[in-house]
């Protein structure tokens, strides 16, 4: 199994979760803020340099408002 933070599926996880971000309108300082974290947690997470936890995925979720069984179905999509 291929190591996950370098993975294919990791990188097209956060591209979406930044795209999502960009979405909503919302920056790096102020998604931090909504997490109750640093702007530099979110700057890990989107820069690829740390992974994302189910649990935390569920409060991007609900701070980014989206969809996300159609987020991990798009997620899925091209073999990821």
């Amino acid at each position: 199994m291929e190591k996950t933070l370098t993975s294919k599926a990791h990188a097209k996880l956060v591209r979406m979760l930044i795209d999502k971000r960009e979405a909503a309108g919302i920056t790096q300082t102020e998604l931090a803020s909504k997490l109750g974290e640093y702007q530099s947690f979110v700057a890990r997470l989107e820069s690829g340099q740390r992974r994302i936890d189910v649990v935390e995925f569920i409060e991007l979720v609900r701070v980014l408002n989206f969809d996300a069984a159609g987020f991990i179905e798009e997620l899925m999509q091209d073999g990821c």
